[in-house]
């Protein structure tokens, strides 16, 4: 074994391990703050200088995707279980408080919830299965005659940015106030409606919605310009 085989692994070990330690540092920023953190937080937390954070994640997103990862698989995960379940509405019931219970732990998912990352392919892929999963989960509550005929899947994510808006306000200060909040949102789902409600919004300006609190709040400057 040459000399520069021997130093090539001691280095991609301490590679390994920033990378790890990275990774644990943003689980803690973004579960306490949320994405709008900075990549310069994460550095500090980490105790890395910003552009070593930058060679292991060019991008925000990049990080994003490797701290949530495991988040969004527990999600995927949820929907399966609920379509699991012989009684449909329970499943649908289950799996919405199961999904706002996961944003309520931790300020950076509810945020991922309402997100969307278009580089983060493997992230994006997940979230996508969990969605055509969602829409067989929306169908038998509807056949059940339980789930109002006027349910729309936009409205889940409508949901999930009000209980991000919640959660994030209320913290630690009121950190059951998201309970009260969704169990609104189910009774208003069951049949039968009380009334009609207003159009909802187009599925491409809830995308464009859902990509614009990305650009706002994963974009990643330069290293040392403030990211």
């Amino acid at each position: 074994m040459s000399q520069d085989d021997t130093t090539a692994q001691p280095l991609r070990s301490d590679a390994e391990r920033n990378r790890g330690r990275i990774i644990a540092a943003a689980r803690t920023v973004f579960g306490r703050d949320g994405l709008t953190a900075s990549m310069a937080s994460v550095a500090r937390e980490t105790g890395v200088g910003i552009a070593t954070l930058f060679r292991h994640f060019p991008t925000k997103a990049d990080l994003v995707a490797a701290v949530f990862a495991d988040r969004m698989d527990a999600y995927a995960n949820a929907v399966t279980v609920a379509l699991a379940d012989p009684d449909p509405w329970h499943g649908f019931t289950g799996y919405i408080e199961a999904a706002c219970a996961m944003q309520a732990a931790d300020y950076g998912f509810a945020d991922v919830l309402t997100t969307t990352f278009p580089t983060a392919k493997a992230l994006e892929k997940r979230r996508n299965e969990a969605y055509e999963a969602m829409l067989r989960l929306i169908d038998r509550a509807k056949a059940t005659g339980r789930l109002r005929e006027d349910f729309d899947p936009s409205d889940l994510v409508l949901m999930h940015m009000a209980n991000a808006g919640v959660v994030n306000a209320t913290g630690d200060a009121a950190p059951d106030a998201w309970r009260r909040i969704v169990a609104y949102f189910i009774q208003s789902f069951e049949a039968p409606a009380r009334g009609p409600l207003p159009a909802s919004p187009a599925h491409d300006a809830l995308y464009r919605a859902m990509l614009r609190a990305g650009s706002t709040g994963t974009t990643a400057s330069e290293p040392g310009k403030g990211s």
